[in-house]
C-alpha cells in the first residue's frame, strides 16, 4: 500500500476503531509511501495539557499511530505489530493553535522487529518539538 491516499484510509481505519484512536483522524496526511508517512495536525485544546501546549501523552500517540502507518507503506509490508519501545524526546512545547508537522520514517524491518523514527516539528517556525524512536514487534 503506497502514497498519500492510502495513507490517509489507513489512519481514517484507525479512527474508525473507536477509543482513543478517533482523535487520528484530526491529522491530514501530506506525503508519504515506502515506508515513511508525514501529516500535519492543528493543536487544539483536547491536545493540550493544563499550560495550553500539546500534551505528552498526545504526543506518544501521534509517534505510535503514525510509525505504524508508515511501517504499513514499507515494501516488506509486514503486518503492523504491536509497540515493544517508544523512546521520546520533548524539545520544544507547541501551543494550543500551532500547527505541527509530523514526519515518521521505517528504518529498519528485520524478521521479528521494525524500528521506526519520528520527528514532530512546529510547521510555522520549523522548531523540533519532538523527537522518538519506536521499536514495534512484527514476527
Amino acid at each position: 500500500m503506497q502514497g498519500v491516499k492510502a495513507l490517509q484510509g489507513i489512519l481514517e481505519t484507525f479512527a474508525k476503531g473507536g477509543g482513543f484512536d478517533r482523535h487520528i483522524s484530526r491529522v491530514t496526511v501530506i506525503a508519504g509511501g515506502n515506508g515513511s508517512l508525514t501529516g500535519v495536525m492543528k493543536v487544539e485544546k483536547e491536545d493540550s495539557n493544563r499550560g495550553g501546549f500539546l500534551h505528552g501523552g498526545m504526543t506518544a500517540f501521534l509517534v505510535d499511530v503514525l510509525s505504524t502507518g508508515a511501517l504499513m507503506t514499507h515494501p516488506k509490508s509486514p503486518p503492523p505489530g504491536v509497540s515493544v519501545n517508544i523512546n521520546l524526546s520533548y524539545m520544544k512545547a507547541a501551543p494550543i493553535g500551532e500547527e505541527i508537522l509530523i514526519k515518521a520514517s521505517t528504518d529498519k524491518v528485520g524478521g521479528r522487529l521494525a524500528f521506526l523514527s519520528v520527528n514532530i516539528f512546529n510547521k510555522k517556525t520549523g522548531d523540533i518539538v519532538a523527537t522518538a524512536s519506536h521499536t514495534k514487534f512484527i514476527g
